[in-house]
């Protein structure tokens, strides 16, 4: 069980660990923390955004959309491997998702399938968009997917976590796709190489 660190450390983590880091605005309180509770964090959570143009994508990731408020998440990894930092705290990127694959994130086993939305993921994950149109065609540049696996290995470094700590959305809520365009098998083994 982790408090979410402060945002201060947050950045500081991804700086550390190499990241060019953008400033959206007042991320550091842009949040739905009004909804429910933000922490224990035990995890980090990788999606897509289905979206083309890094600043639309940021916008969009910052103030959401009607159906759906903003912050979507708390960072934007871009084509060009900058994170943008949209929000902290609580951020609609999760949503509802299963218990057994959360219990498994927690312990660091592998994970279930997952077939039930019987838990709020928005509570206990970090989120991470990543600009692709999310088709399996979109490319992923391999400065994206590298920012991808630093921003990822930076939360796991303070936590303590190993790379089974970090999902994509697809392995959390049934019928979520993202990411689409590589496996997170893959991309766990790429965290793992920098957390060694």
């Amino acid at each position: 069980m982790a408090a979410p660190m402060s945002a201060d450390r947050f950045i500081n983590a991804l700086r550390n660990e190499g990241l060019t880091v953008v400033e959206v605005g007042a991320w550091r309180t842009h949040n739905r923390n009004h909804k429910g509770p933000w922490g224990p964090v035990h995890g980090v959570m990788i999606h897509h955004t289905v979206t083309r143009g890094t600043a639309h994508t940021v916008e969009l990731c910052r103030e959401g959309h009607s159906a759906l408020p903003g912050p979507l998440c708390h960072g934007v990894i871009a084509k060009d491997g900058r994170v943008h930092l949209v929000g902290y705290g609580r951020t609609n990127h999760a949503g509802a998702g299963d218990s057994d694959v959360l219990a498994a994130v927690i312990a660091e086993k592998r994970l279930p399938p997952d077939n039930e939305t019987d838990t709020d993921g928005n509570r206990h994950f970090y989120g991470f968009e990543c600009e692709n149109l999310g088709d399996g065609e979109d490319p992923w540049p391999a400065v994206q997917l590298d920012a991808i696996a630093r921003a990822a290995a930076a939360l796991c470094r303070v936590h303590h976590w190993t790379a089974r700590s970090v999902i994509g959305h697809r392995e959390w809520q049934p019928g979520k796709v993202d990411p689409r365009g590589f496996t997170m098998d893959a991309m766990r083994a790429r965290i793992g190489e920098r957390l060694k």
